[in-house]
């Protein structure tokens, strides 16, 4: 056994080790100043950052939870491991040997501890890699080449091949002096009734790594039809592996999903191998239960999805039913986090490795770009069950459906997916089923209430007039508002520069309404004012719902005295253009993710060219935008 690692030792190892490579290994880091760096805290729950990173100090800090330390602390807390192992597993990251004081240079770990398991494990999988070069394991190698994998690629993923003796792995592992408690601790055997066997046999394996690129587990494939135990069996839970908190592939995926923002979530492990073959290589898959909540953490802090930046959760469901349950389910789930949520579906209910044998890698890719926003694809399943040609067919798909998009919890997105709805099912009066939508909602929607009946939409209910105002209190829409009450109050101020805001600028349907009321009276270029302009408004909304909106927003005062409305009604126009602009340097940035440069260099270029020139833009409005809450202008 080794002596103690002096002081000397352990702090060279410190000061040679970059801490910000080793947490970025675990966590998505930014600049946040000339030393600082920041990201998701990985030792509790967040959705802004607040784990600091001082790359010159060697130390981390969350401002959230408290906690802080050096790179061995960290270490130590993520990997659940001693002192001891966090300096020898620096030591080994960097080629340094510590010179034991007692003892001799050969890193020796203490058997039963972490280290010696992810050795263990380590040493399995290479002597599985061996015995799939061997002739009896011609029937996993075909298994292999018939899903269009070759042998650089089963080298790539690890692959192994668990042969038929009852403990020849085990053996193989004891006489390199690994323990039978070792290996049974990691998984890797069990007690049998005459003694130690291996855990698998005669099956197809894949190594399964932390973020770190250690091997921690194994998902084995079944081959043969006498094999009685299931066609997928996964390492039990050990210290090492925890089912719920990795994901197999995301050691290959990491960089691609912090770099592109993207994950796609699939179901096996050959999906992931045919994903990354075709080039999307931010496909992980979850090993041995469903796709979680841990998971979901996991992957956030690799995109850093926070207010900063809104990555994509890309799921490849089938389209069965059992798709449609799963997307359903997920929907629940996924307002939790800020990223949205897609969902790719290939044709005939194939999975993306079915895809890729059929159609090429470039059926891949096109699966993953041609991705549908999760809300809309739970939507259209549940509307798929009804005859959208006869009345009775229309009312109960908003019956299904309403409850649904009433438990979208982002007010903007869900008064959207309203309007989308009625055009899906061909309701005529869209006014109706926001008014519907925004009151369960206000109820509580669906989502905590048990029943077939309960929420359903009545026939009678939908012929009920629109009542129902946006908050004015509402952050989402502030912009809006204010630029309504600019252009209904100061249409000489406001001018051709509100005239000229898309109606894309105005996301909720009854400001939009007024809008086009404003553009449809002559706009604010007409040379009306006061009462006789307010009027001209109503009378162009030619609705009697919307005419308290409109006399509300002619009336509300500005929150500005009198001689700063003028500076103030530029920056809220300002603020209303950024928000928009915002929303199509959006549009370009998901495209560019989706192009090819070497396929379309041209197009690309062009594209990327609109990024630039729409960015300047931004960033001049946003110069001049004002925000609520700030100092008066």
């Amino acid at each position: 056994m080794p002596g103690r690692i002096p002081d000397r030792d352990i702090t060279a190892i410190r000061e040679q080790t970059r801490i910000e490579d080793v947490i970025g290994e675990y966590v998505a880091l930014r600049r946040a100043g000339a030393d600082s760096m920041k990201g998701l805290c990985p030792f509790h729950d967040e959705k802004s950052p607040s784990f600091h990173v001082r790359p010159n100090h060697g130390h981390f800090h969350c401002f959230g939870c408290g906690e802080g330390g050096d790179v061995y602390t960290f270490l130590q807390k993520q990997e659940h491991i001693s002192f001891v192992e966090a300096v020898e597993q620096m030591a080994d990251r960097i080629g340094y040997r510590i010179d034991y004081q007692g003892g001799g240079t050969t890193i020796t770990r203490d058997r039963g501890t972490r280290a010696r398991l992810v050795a263990a494990n380590a040493a399995a999988q290479r002597y599985y890699a061996e015995q799939l070069r061997t002739p009896d394991a011609q029937t996993a190698r075909d298994f292999l080449t018939g899903r269009g994998f070759d042998g650089a690629t089963a080298e790539k993923f690890g692959c192994g091949y668990a042969p038929a003796g009852w403990d020849t792995m085990t053996k193989a592992l004891q006489a390199q002096g690994f323990a039978f408690s070792e290996l049974e601790a990691a998984g890797l055997s069990k007690q049998g009734r005459k003694g130690p066997i291996d855990r698998f046999h005669r099956r197809l394996l894949w190594p399964i790594r932390n973020l770190g690129g250690d091997v921690i587990g194994f998902g084995a494939r079944k081959l043969f039809d006498d094999d009685n135990l299931g066609k997928y069996m996964n390492t039990p839970e050990t210290m090492l592996y925890k089912k719920s908190q990795v994901l197999f592939g995301l050691d290959l995926a990491k960089k691609n999903i912090a770099r592109g923002h993207q994950v796609v979530i699939v179901e096996g492990y050959t999906d992931v191998m045919a994903m990354h073959v075709a080039g999307v290589e931010t496909a992980v898959a979850s090993c041995g239960t469903a796709f979680g909540e841990d998971h979901l953490a996991l992957i956030r802090r690799l995109m850093m999805d926070d207010s900063y930046f809104r990555g994509e959760v890309i799921y490849t469901f089938d389209g069965d039913a059992a798709g449609q349950a799963a997307a359903l389910k997920a929907f629940e789930g996924e307002q939790a986090i800020a990223g949205q949520t897609f969902v790719a579906v290939a044709p005939d209910g194939m999975d993306p490795c079915e895809l890729r044998q059929e159609s090429g890698d470039s059926a891949v890719r096109d699966l993953i770009a041609r991705r549908i926003p999760m809300f809309e694809f739970a939507i259209k399943a549940l509307i798929r069950n009804h005859d959208l040609d006869t009345a009775e067919g229309r009312v109960g798909a908003l019956r299904d459906a309403v409850p649904v998009v009433s438990r979208i919890r982002d007010v903007a997105l869900r008064d959207e997916y309203a309007r989308q709805l009625a055009g899906w099912v061909g309701w005529d009066d869209v006014g109706q089923v926001l008014v519907r939508v925004r009151g369960m909602a206000k109820k509580g929607g669906g989502a905590r209430q048990k029943g077939r009946n309960v929420g359903r939409v009545r026939p009678e209910a939908m012929s009920t007039p629109p009542t129902a105002r946006p908050l004015p209190n509402d952050p989402r829409l502030w912009a809006q508002r204010e630029a309504l009450k600019a252009a209904l109050q100061y249409p000489a101020i406001a001018g051709t520069v509100f005239d000229s805001l898309p109606g894309e600028c105005f996301s909720d349907p009854s400001y939009r309404r007024v809008r086009e009321a404003i553009s449809d009276a002559g706009g604010t270029a007409s040379g009306l004012g006061g009462a006789t302009w307010v009027d001209a408004v109503i009378q162009a909304v030619d609705d009697a719902a919307f005419t308290p909106l409109v006399t509300e927003l002619a009336v509300e005062p500005m929150p500005v005295e009198d001689d700063k409305v003028p500076r103030y009604i530029s920056s809220v126009l300002a603020r209303s253009q950024e928000v928009w602009v915002g929303s199509q340097i959006a549009d370009i940035k998901s495209k560019l993710r989706r192009m090819s440069p070497g396929s379309d260099p041209d197009g690309y270029n062009a594209l990327f060219g609109d990024l630039v020139a729409l960015e300047a833009y931004r960033r001049s409005l946003l110069e001049q935008a004002f925000e609520p809450g700030a100092d008066a202008v």
